[in-house]
């Protein structure tokens, strides 16, 4: 049986059962997740099945930045995804199991679980990786917007005179967690993307304080700087 065919069975199982999906958490994500899982597999050693399963199932149980069993979740999806597995998807690879729910596991920022396979690398590669560029830039707003959130601090958007506090304001989140995602990429290819996708933000940051500052054509040199990123 080929990828292409297990895709389509977990991709129609999504749409019937999947039902905690939100803006950035639905089944286009998890098709995406795997789109780029196939970029990053190419020339590697690795389990083509395992990587599929970990990107559809990986969010399986998705809980809110503020829920406070948010470290867990992917521990839980991990679970509920090889219970899944053993009775609808009897067919599936037994020997198959205990790879799939590391992948799942070791995939989320929050629950810190250190990837050891080459798929749960890929996997949590290729999910990071939608946190970035312009999906990513898309996404970080609407889950702010969902939990009743501000774009950003009128004051002082880009939090030179405060403290972070990325749960209040979504630009925020640039900083506490998304522009440190590229060192912690665990594949080559993830990593060079990462700062690709990375800079995009930071030049998404310079425009915004360019407009904030009554100048809509220009792009803010001392943002570029600040976080890095050459003027072009």
């Amino acid at each position: 049986m080929d990828l292409s065919h297990w895709q389509q069975r977990f991709d129609m199982w999504m749409q019937q059962h999947y039902t905690q999906a939100d803006a950035a958490h639905d089944v286009a994500h998890f098709r995406r997740v795997w789109a780029t899982a196939q970029t990053l597999m190419e020339g590697e050693n690795a389990s083509g099945l395992v990587i599929l399963t970990a990107c559809y199932f990986h969010d399986l149980v998705s809980l809110a930045k503020n829920h406070p069993q948010r470290a867990q979740a992917s521990q839980m999806a991990a679970r509920q995804t090889l219970s899944i597995l053993t009775d609808e998807f009897a067919d599936f690879p037994a020997e198959l199991h205990a790879p799939v729910a590391h992948a799942i596991e070791a995939h989320s920022f929050s629950a810190a679980i250190t990837p050891r396979s080459i798929e749960a690398k890929i996997v949590q590669d290729a999910d990071r990786l939608e946190a970035l560029g312009a999906i990513g830039l898309a996404r970080v707003f609407a889950v702010t917007g969902s939990l009743g959130g501000a774009l950003f601090e009128p004051d002082d958007p880009f939090a030179e005179r405060r403290a972070l506090d990325d749960k209040r304001y979504a630009l925020d989140h640039f900083q506490t967690k998304l522009l440190a995602l590229p060192a912690t990429m665990q594949t080559e290819k993830g990593r060079a993307l990462a700062a690709h996708n990375a800079r995009f933000l930071v030049q998404f940051m310079a425009k915004l304080s360019a407009e904030l500052n009554g100048d809509f054509y220009a792009t803010d040199a001392a943002v570029l700087q600040r976080f890095g990123v050459k003027e072009e």
